[in-house]
């Protein structure tokens, strides 16, 4: 059996895990690059096997950085099947198509306004690409063993992170294979606490936040205090958030506030279209998280939904403070860099940075301080507040990774560390091995292990 890293190693985009045995191809995840431009320029490369001699897809959860290469896989001859949970497939449609449509219009800007290096600028994939994923999707449920060839099996368990996430176990070869894909925390907002591993021969662990702690802070006093200060002073609030599980935590944390009087009455805004969508999803997938239909109805009432970008132009013109939520979370692309051209230039303007955010992104760039950013080829310089609220994180955090581990009834013969730079990996590795005695690694992009 050969396993091969073909993303998700040595950095968090890109999740793609390949593993054959006996003639057969299954690709755990199938995820796209993001951040530094030579992880995003592999996005154009071909896979080092061709994709119409992959099998099976399995998909752990609906977000970009896992699931948003299935264009190009498909594109490029895939015909085989890609299993994933029923909150997964929606989310995944919503991803896809979303991605699809702001890489079409980023194109089409950067040939309108002749900022591209290319001669002619194109979409990775387009709306039509994206659309012909969805007859390749088989949806699975929990704890459902599903056979995927006469001694193959797979099995996915709830992982919490966001709504339709799972963590498979693959039985091949006499041996059990648990890929966690992303873990959520044991005391998430909106999402159950993750399930875990009983049995695992080997292990394939993420490492997001393999060398931090969530902080106890009081998630709710940061975020008044952030907002009624910026209001007070005549500014606006501007949240990037990812339009999955982040938007709802944000808005439903925000509701909170409201309901108990706490933030000043202003406009808040959602402008992800995606994100009221993924609402629908929680609506009717109520086992999946702590919210009840109720609870979301009310949550959309205080917003304002913003669909057309005209309105999002109206937005910005309006010089009334305001409180606006939009996609995407690391500020990569969509509505937000709207929103960042015109605000951040402002002193009185307060971002919150609420999510993971990968390296050389916009937003970890405006984290470590960065006095200008590039937004559709040029350059703004930013003159308003950068604040973060670290307790909003959908991954779990080194504690809850390592607790992750603990009802494992034998000790595994190895644990890959993926999904992670390299620092928080490998501190994430010497904890596992004082805590546990497992042996770990860290394997490089690209390489291949024989098990």
């Amino acid at each position: 059996m050969k396993i091969r890293f073909l993303g998700g190693a040595g950095t968090v985009t890109g999740s793609k895990t390949l593993v054959e045995s006996n003639g057969v191809r299954i690709l755990i995840d199938c995820g796209l690059f993001q951040g530094l431009k030579t992880l995003r320029e592999l996005n154009w490369e071909p896979l080092p096997v061709l994709p119409e001699t992959i099998d099976y897809v399995l998909l752990t959860h609906g977000h970009l950085d896992h699931c948003g290469w299935l264009p190009r896989l498909v594109s490029q001859g895939f015909r085989g099947k890609i299993f994933c949970t029923g909150p997964t497939r929606q989310i995944t449609k919503l991803i896809l198509l979303d991605s699809a449509k702001i890489q079409e219009e980023e194109a089409e800007r950067a040939n309108r306004e002749h900022y591209s290096k290319h001669e002619v600028a194109e979409p990775l994939y387009n709306m039509e690409q994206a659309a012909a994923v969805s007859p390749f999707f088989r949806t699975v449920k929990p704890h459902e063993e599903i056979a995927l060839d006469a001694d193959i099996t797979a099995l996915f368990s709830k992982a919490g992170h966001i709504i339709g996430a799972c963590s498979i176990s693959l039985h091949l070869e006499g041996k059990t294979l648990v890929f966690s894909g992303d873990i959520g925390r044991d005391d998430d907002v909106l999402m159950f606490a993750p399930e875990k591993p009983v049995q695992a021969d080997y292990v394939f662990l993420e490492s997001t936040y393999g060398n931090r702690l969530h902080p106890h802070a009081d998630v709710l006093l940061q975020l008044e205090t952030f907002i009624t200060n910026t209001i007070d002073k005549g500014g606006t609030v501007i949240i990037p958030g990812f339009a999955v599980e982040r938007a709802q935590s944000l808005m439903f944390l925000l509701w909170q506030l409201k309901k108990q009087g706490r933030l000043p009455d202003v406009p808040f805004i959602l402008d992800t279209p995606m994100g009221a969508n993924v609402l629908e999803v929680f609506t009717q997938n109520t086992s999946w998280h702590k919210l009840t239909p109720e609870e979301c109805s009310g949550m959309l009432q205080r917003f304002t939904i913003t669909s057309a970008f005209e309105d999002t132009l109206a937005t910005i013109a309006d010089k009334q403070p305001k409180v606006i939520l939009a996609a995407s979370g690391m500020a990569t692309g969509g509505r937000i860099l709207s929103y960042l051209e015109y605000y951040i230039g402002i002193p009185e303007t307060t971002v919150i940075i609420t999510g993971y955010q990968a390296e050389a992104t916009r937003g970890r760039k405006l984290l470590e301080g960065a006095r200008e950013i590039k937004i559709y080829g040029r350059y703004f310089p930013v003159r308003a507040k950068i604040l973060q609220i670290e307790g909003l994180s959908a991954h779990g955090d080194q504690n809850d990774l390592l607790n992750w581990l603990s009802a494992l009834k034998v000790a595994p013969k190895k644990v890959f560390l993926v999904h992670g730079e390299n620092q928080p990996a490998d501190e994430l590795r010497i904890r596992i091995n004082e805590r546990y005695g497992y042996p770990c690694t860290v394997p490089l992009m690209g390489s291949e292990v024989e098990l």
